[in-house]
């Protein structure tokens, strides 16, 4: 649908705003108390009409969005506890990272310019067995969830070992995850088989039964590295808990042909073949789909998060998101770990997915700004089984939302916020993120982390990280 926007004046944008802290300061008791208002800004609400208020105003109760309208409207109805003046710059949901690899911050940069099975065989694989162990799982997560929050992710899907440390650290850092308990066929750090990862990550999901922030979930690698009998034992452990799955999907031509020699079929129609495929499964990458095989995840409800960074730093092969988006498939956006990217940025998934599809169809229609902007909000949240919680700024919604500054000279002028969101903006524009109603930034002062504590940690853990992997380079 077409975005819509109210225009108003520089002008008219100040006065709106003292009118608002005046009627703050006059203490009217027939107006509501709410815990936050965050007003002046251009929101850009991603809800089904896709509405632009501008100038706008949300206002916050608990962990809830209560309202959203102008200013002038919320200042008559409302008196916040907490007021954020977003005058200049641009109010929307939260970014949703439907896949990563969180505590792989740890080995950002490691090894570069590799194909993905000799990335994995010869460096990460080799890398991980030394050194992954709970403690650098904390400390990667809590340097993933900084870097996170600084950029304006406010919910991740990841999968990793120790799954349970990154629960504990994302939560403590206040954001939303859903997160998976990774099972592999061959001993990695926290389980020596399927068998005994299954058993974790069942601990790992009564652990966070029916937690707010986390939703913990099984995270089968993918289907070359994970057997049949282990495959229909996730399917049906996430049945019974009634959560998602997160799984790797045809990231390369190796993983067809490995799939296609073992089973006479791909990867994506096996996974039908075992009834695995649901609307509860996202899957990750889904490079190397053919068109039966969007078919099959059309028709059983699947997702595809698209990972269009690392994808193309590891020369994987370009997913046929226009396909998919064709084909009203949900498709989420995500980061993939900062091994492989190198880094959590958002705002550059969403600009590197336009580019690259506009590129390899020669098509500048292909997958504009809108579609993007989708993908990395409400799309994600989609796939992730969250639309009726997050991904848009609606009343009943919980208050997951970001303030992206759009006042400097790389953002001026801004005729249309949507635009600039996903072709100007960078993660470090971001200056306020708020999840379930908690302000975890505001005005780039962390509120939830000690930047300094985290990165003091992360430095000293990536000299042991270098010197434990240096034989494998």
């Amino acid at each position: 649908m077409p975005f819509i926007r109210r225009r108003a004046s520089c002008l008219h944008g100040f006065l709106v705003v003292l009118l608002v802290v005046v009627a703050a300061s006059c203490g009217h008791p027939d107006r509501r108390q709410v815990s936050l208002v965050i007003t002046g800004g251009d929101v850009v609400t991603m809800d089904a009409s896709r509405r632009i208020v501008s100038p706008g105003a949300v206002v916050v109760d608990g962990p809830d969005i209560v309202a959203v309208g102008s200013p002038e409207d919320i200042a008559r109805q409302f008196a916040a506890s907490e007021m954020i003046d977003a005058t200049g710059h641009v109010v929307l949901p939260g970014l949703v990272n439907t896949h990563t690899h969180a505590p792989m911050v740890m080995y950002r940069g490691l090894a570069d310019d590799l194909a993905l099975m000799d990335w994995l065989q010869k460096y990460i694989f080799p890398a991980e067995a030394r050194t992954v162990s709970p403690e650098m799982v904390r400390v990667g997560t809590r340097l993933a969830a900084l870097e996170m929050i600084q950029s304006g992710t406010t919910t991740f899907a990841d999968m990793y070992y120790f799954e349970e440390e990154v629960a504990r650290a994302a939560k403590a850092a206040g954001l939303r995850g859903v997160l998976g308990e990774t099972i592999i066929g061959f001993p990695v750090a926290d389980a020596r088989t399927p068998a005994d990862a299954l058993r974790r990550t069942e601990a790992f999901m009564n652990e966070f039964a029916g937690d707010e922030l986390i939703t913990a979930v099984p995270a089968p690698h993918s289907p070359y590295t994970v057997d049949e009998a282990t495959l229909r034992a996730v399917r049906d452990l996430a049945a019974r808990h009634k959560v998602p799955i997160l799984i790797h999907l045809a990231e390369t031509e190796d993983e067809v042909n490995i799939i296609n020699e073992r089973h006479k079929m791909t990867p994506t129609a096996w996974l039908e073949s075992l009834g695995f495929l649901a609307p509860n499964v996202v899957a990750a990458h889904g490079v190397w789909l053919t068109d039966d095989d969007i078919a099959i995840i059309k028709r059983t409800g699947a997702s595809i998060s698209h990972n269009p960074e690392s994808n193309m730093k590891l020369a994987s092969g370009v997913a046929p998101v226009p396909k998919y988006l064709a084909a009203g498939v949900t498709v989420g956006l995500g980061t993939d770990g900062a091994a492989s990217n190198n880094d959590l940025d958002m705002f550059e998934a969403m600009r590197q997915a336009a580019f690259l599809h506009k590129l390899s169809s020669r098509d500048p229609r292909a997958v504009p700004a809108a579609a993007a902007l989708e993908m990395a909000t409400i799309g994600g949240a989609r796939a992730l089984g969250l639309d009726r919680k997050i991904g848009s700024l609606e009343a009943g919604k919980r208050a997951d939302l970001i303030v992206v500054a759009m006042n400097g000279a790389r953002q001026t002028p801004m005729y249309n916020p949507v635009s600039h969101l996903v072709y100007v903006s960078h993660g470090d524009d971001v200056r306020t993120t708020v999840v379930n109603g908690r302000v975890l930034m505001r005005d780039r002062r962390m509120r939830t982390l000690d930047e300094q504590v985290i990165l003091a940690d992360a430095r000293a853990l990536a000299k042991s990280v270098k010197a434990a992997v240096a034989p494998t380079r």
